[in-house]
């Protein structure tokens, strides 16, 4: 698991203003496949259940953030939250 210094707390609808990489944030095979597995659980609470999740996720400049939404969605590259905002899945650190 990747080891993060700081974590800012970010409101969803702040998201749209952040750059991120293309590049995948995980460096282990079982964190990535973790990810996925937790990715699909919280779209699963998030539409039945409308449950909220952290996500911490990393921008293109590399500070790490935090946000507390639902996911209605998840795709091959990104995750959609509440409000049509997206995260690319490789800059998803952590879903819980």
């Amino acid at each position: 698991m990747k080891t993060i210094e700081k974590i800012e707390k970010i409101e969803k609808e702040d998201i749209k203003n952040l750059k991120f990489n293309k590049a995948e944030v995980l460096e282990n095979t079982d964190d990535i496949k973790k990810r996925w597995n937790d990715l699909f659980r919280a779209q699963a609470l998030g539409n039945l259940l409308q449950s909220k999740v952290h996500i911490t996720f990393e921008t293109a400049d590399q500070k790490t953030y935090k946000v507390h939404t639902t996911i209605w969605a998840v795709g091959q590259d990104f995750i959609t939250l509440k409000g049509g905002i997206h995260i690319p899945v490789g800059a998803v650190i952590e879903v819980d």
